[in-house]
């Protein structure tokens, strides 16, 4: 371990950048309005160019921290606020202000409609960026909770951008609701990594947690887990995310894709020498059930939604569940799943910003019924979304193919009844993404045009509150600065993969160890092709329902079963609110009445009784000195009754 000189003795310029940009915007008020977009994406791309400056150092692959200064010091707690810089956390700066300087720069064509308000979602979205920076930079889980906070408070903000409307607010407070449940557990660990080892700073941590028993880095891993769940959408706290897309369109680019559900990826990635353990071997087999479960749950409820957000959405969920089950294998796993993470990041990010083109296009539609035969109107928006679509479900050769490919061959190289059911799901799960993404693109921009004869519907829409309705629908292609950054995204779903899938391993060996190998049942080139056929058939399926005939442009009233269950997000809100909600509810009042007739009636009854006693008592005193006189008399005769009764009784 080094300390940190050269370029990398200025790394706090990467915080400070897009964080200086966003005070800029915030003080600034409306002063800012006619260049304050221009700013923003400034600071991000500046912040980029260093990350770049950064990774071509010569000793980049190195552990580097800097120490910028003393933030806490209480007793034997000692925290500075330092930044760690090695190929894990590089990795992720490139990636978040890359992708994110890419959607700043889409946010100038799609905010354009809102330009007295403009300034200050550039403001957040630059908010969003430093804390992300700080999550992945910092030295320390106290460092990284700071981040990690500053994550959600600008999430917050963005998805409730609309916070007029009553389902961008409780979009909003839903989503930060059910992070808190997941920060808790991330804070709980804390406290344990500081009760038991006297430090919260990596280095330290990952030494002195060698020796600890069992039960203590099971109950850590568990812990940590919690908050990865929380930030990354999985179950079971994985009902926030799809209601995120509240927010525009930019906003569920940025958290959905490049960003904030990659932030419980990190956290693993990160305390990998934790995890890696003979002890945490219960805490990793829960992180590949997680994983492997919110993959399938996904999948299944994006089948069935018919909102083309939410449908990526629920891809976001069961794709960060491929990355979770990956990090959870352990040193066979944990490069493959930030390779994941990285390509994720490219397609992901180039499919919501190309839904955004699409609804941005047509009046801010989001029902898919309601669309079809764009290609035509959006040539550049259908190739560069037809990419991404194909990098996700795992075309050869493509970013996703080589990234998913590796998972699944890793999930089987468990070996016995284990590397059947992850491998299997895996796989199963490459076979429904299929499925569904071939869904998405046939109804939105393959077939018959829909729209022609219909115009805009009466209701709240989240992506602009004031498309009236009854306007009728002229789609049209994007202007350049929304199209050049889908381009650019794209290309990245075609080459990234193959690229990071020859290099990555070994570049990230020093943060997160070797790759260890793995052989499974079936052998790694035959596990690519039957990746491919299972994407085959689960789009081949997909062309059988939705790509011959008519399409309903209404959605029937009766529907199957396992449709209503998908469609009702297989009732994992109702899940949450029997078991959380409603018990939190009667807890609460129950309490409350403790509260008000227990100890409130105490404490109210005794003040009543010493009141009532006080004002009885008040009433001998007269103010006569004749009364006074006689109770003396009164009480002298009582005295000298009680001395004669003792004295001769």
């Amino acid at each position: 371990m080094t300390d940190a000189s050269g370029a990398a003795g200025a790394a706090w310029l990467l915080l400070a950048l897009p964080a200086l940009g966003a005070a800029v915007l915030l003080i600034g008020g409306k002063r800012t309005n006619r260049w304050g977009h221009l700013l923003g994406c400034a600071t991000v791309a500046a912040a980029f160019v260093y990350g770049l400056v950064l990774f071509f150092e010569p000793s980049s692959n190195q552990l580097r921290n800097l120490h910028v200064f003393d933030w806490i010091s209480v007793g034997a707690l000692q925290v500075d606020f330092g930044l760690r810089i090695d190929p894990l956390s590089l990795t992720f700066v490139l990636l978040i202000t890359g992708v994110g300087s890419l959607i700043h720069v889409y946010s100038i064509g799609y905010m354009s409609h809102e330009l007295d308000d403009r300034r200050r979602f550039f403001a957040y979205l630059n908010l969003f960026v430093a804390a992300m920076l700080l999550l992945v930079l910092g030295n320390s889980f106290v460092t990284l909770y700071f981040g990690w906070e500053g994550v959600g408070l600008a999430s917050y903000l963005l998805i409730g951008w609309y916070q007029g409307k009553d389902f961008a607010a409780t979009a909003a407070k839903k989503a930060f609701l059910m992070n808190r449940v997941g920060d808790v557990g991330l804070a709980l660990a804390i406290f344990l990594m500081f009760k038991n080892f006297g430090t919260t700073q990596y280095t330290e941590v990952f030494e002195r947690v060698q020796g600890a028993p069992t039960g203590l880095v099971v109950a850590i891993g568990l812990l940590l887990l919690l908050g990865a769940c929380g930030k990354s959408g999985q179950f079971p706290l994985q009902a926030w995310l799809p209601d995120a897309m509240a927010g525009p369109t930019p906003v569920s680019a940025l958290i959905h894709a490049a960003t904030m559900v990659t932030a419980g990826v990190y956290l693993i990635a990160r305390s990998s020498p934790l995890y890696s353990l003979p002890q945490a071997e219960d805490a990793r087999l829960v992180v590949m059930i997680i994983g492997a479960f919110t993959l399938l749950l996904g999948c299944v409820i994006g089948c069935a939604y018919d909102d083309f957000k939410k449908v990526l959405a629920y891809s976001t969920v069961s794709q960060i569940g491929y990355m979770i089950l990956a990090v959870g294998l352990g040193p066979a796993g944990y490069a493959f799943g930030i390779l994941h993470l990285l390509t994720h990041g490219f397609f992901k990010a180039g499919l919501f910003l190309g839904a955004g083109s699409v609804m941005h296009a047509m009046n801010d539609e989001g029902d898919i019924r309601r669309m079809g035969g764009l290609w035509k109107k959006m040539p550049i928006t259908f190739w560069t979304w037809v990419l991404g679509y194909a990098a996700l479900i795992g075309f050869p050769f493509l970013s996703g193919y080589f990234s998913k490919d590796e998972i699944i061959n890793a999930a089987l190289g468990q070996g016995g009844a284990r590397g059947w059911i992850f491998g299997g799901i895996a796989l199963l799960g490459a076979g429904l993404t299929a499925f569904y993404m071939t869904r998405l693109l046939i109804l939105v921009f393959l077939g018959k045009p829909r729209w022609e004869n219909l115009t805009s519907p009466a209701h709240e829409d989240p992506e602009s509150p004031e498309v009236p309705a009854g306007k009728p629908y002229h789609p049209h292609e994007s202007p350049a600065t929304m199209t050049i950054p889908m381009v650019v995204l794209s290309l990245g779903s075609v080459f990234a993969g193959g690229i990071l899938a020859a290099v990555l391993p070994g570049w990230l060996e020093p943060s997160i160890g070797e790759v260890v190998e793995t052989h499974g049942p079936i052998p790694h080139a035959l596990v690519g092709v039957l990746a491919v056929a299972l994407a085959a058939v689960g789009a081949g399926i997909a062309f059988l329902l939705f790509g011959r005939g008519e399409q309903p442009v209404e959605r029937p009233r009766r529907v199957s079963f396992p449709v209503r269950a998908a469609r009702a997000d297989l009732y994992g809100n109702h899940l949450n609110e029997a078991l959380f909600a409603r018990p939190g509810t009667w807890l609460t009042r129950a309490l409350v009445f403790v509260d008000n007739r227990g100890v409130d009636g105490l404490v109210n009854g005794i003040a009543a009784g010493l009141g009532g006693s006080s004002g009885r008592l008040r009433r001998a005193q007269t103010g006569f000195v004749r009364s006074y006189a006689l109770s003396m008399l009164g009480g002298s005769i009582l005295v000298v009754a009680a001395l004669l009764m003792v004295r001769f009784g």
